[in-house]
């Protein structure tokens, strides 16, 4: 596991509500994986996610994909639907170990 913190943008429409719901689940896989510690989440509005995505390791929406990205999308819209997650936590898992 690299010392280097993985950044996360977790983007939904305002970048509060969908985006929380997300990023408790996303934290808690990555805790139960042991990298507690070793990432930083940054919640934003779906309108910055392109921008913001540049300082980024990889970007959860919540919503549609976000065009012009700057590094790795995953469809965090399982994690609102309750099914379907185990396709986005590979992902992530997979991005993590990079």
């Amino acid at each position: 596991m690299s010392d280097k913190k993985k950044r996360i943008l977790i983007a939904c429409g305002s970048g509060i509500v969908t985006s929380t719901i997300a990023r408790k689940k996303i934290e808690a896989l990555l805790d139960a994986h042991g990298y507690k510690g070793h990432y930083e989440i940054v919640q934003v509005p779906l309108s910055t996610a392109s921008e913001k995505s540049k300082d980024c390791d990889f970007i959860v929406a919540t919503a549609i994909k976000p065009s012009e990205l700057h590094c790795p999308f995953i469809d965090g819209t399982p994690y609102l639907m309750g099914r379907g997650e185990d396709g986005a936590n590979e992902q992530i898992l997979k991005l993590m170990k990079k």
